[in-house]
């Protein structure tokens, strides 16, 4: 295996590509529910303080879930055609470098937890076993995709602890919903590997819902809007959210549309086009709340 990386790259740049850096759209998936759950406990724009240590918390938590997750997968990486270039599978960086990275990555996103209250903190504790774990699923259930969403969707019970100290029902019912919706479009995703991965013998919920991965995507995305709007019937919420979800339930409409063949390059698109859903649904949040 070349353990040289290309002249024309640097450490740096490795390092770069480790965290996803060049493509924020996991980043952004994983900001926009933190920021509805922000916006929900606030009932409002949330402390400043609070907003910076959530976005970047985010941003931390998902470059060490990156970094965490090609360690794991370095092993499978080198068989399947979207990931065999990543650094770890080409040998550019070792795995020991990979992880003093991580290490480096939560030590600050818990730093940035000890800003908030002692509920938020013992919560990030378990945040943190969720983010170290997952890549590993893989490996033992065909349900990785859900232990994603529990992963990505931790940090709205901590959002909601960090602004009222406690953990209202309203709390889990957007939680629920996430789970839903993280199930779903990481499903697009791994329908992107799924050749490679019943090669590799990998484990995903594409490849557990073969030919009925279609029915199960409707209801995870129907359930995900359902929840949403019985929330918004909670919070009492007018008809401009209402609105909001009606257009994330055309842009979800188009990720059916577009990725009917089960092509790659389709169930890629039908994935990315998730950062405008969640970004949907925090408008609705926001005006909601004006």
């Amino acid at each position: 295996m070349n353990r040289h990386f290309p002249p024309q790259h640097s450490k740096r740049k490795a390092y770069w590509q480790l965290i996803r850096g060049d493509r924020p759209v996991g980043t952004l998936l994983l900001l926009w529910p933190t920021l509805w759950a922000l916006w929900l406990a606030a009932e409002g724009l949330p402390p400043l303080k609070l907003l910076l240590v959530f976005s970047a918390g985010v941003w931390l938590t998902r470059s060490a879930g990156c970094i965490i997750n090609d360690y794991a997968d370095r092993w499978l990486d080198v068989n399947v055609e979207r990931t065999r270039n990543r650094p770890l599978a080409t040998g550019v960086l070792s795995g020991g470098e990979a992880l003093v990275a991580f290490a480096l990555m939560m030590l600050a996103a818990f730093g940035l937890v000890l800003l908030t209250n002692r509920l938020t903190i013992l919560l990030s504790v378990a945040g943190l076993l969720l983010a170290a774990s997952y890549p590993y699923m893989k490996r033992h259930t065909y349900f990785p995709q859900v232990y994603l969403g529990i992963a990505f969707g931790w940090g709205i019970p901590m959002a909601y602890a960090a602004v009222q100290n406690r953990i209202p029902q309203s709390a889990w019912l957007l939680f629920l919903a996430n789970v839903l919706w993280t199930t779903a479009y990481d499903t697009w995703y791994a329908m992107v590997d799924r050749e490679d991965d019943l090669k590799a013998g990998a484990k995903s919920l594409a490849i557990f819902l073969g030919d009925m991965d279609f029915p199960a995507l409707a209801l995870l995305f129907s359930g995900f809007l359902f929840s949403l709007a019985l929330l918004g019937r909670n919070y009492r919420f007018g008809l401009p959210y209402y609105i909001c979800l009606a257009l994330a339930a055309l842009v979800i409409a188009w990720q059916f549309k577009t990725a009917r063949l089960r092509h790659r390059e389709d169930c890629f698109r039908a994935f990315a086009s998730n950062q405008w859903v969640g970004l949907l649904v925090f408008i609705g949040i926001v005006l909601a709340l004006l």
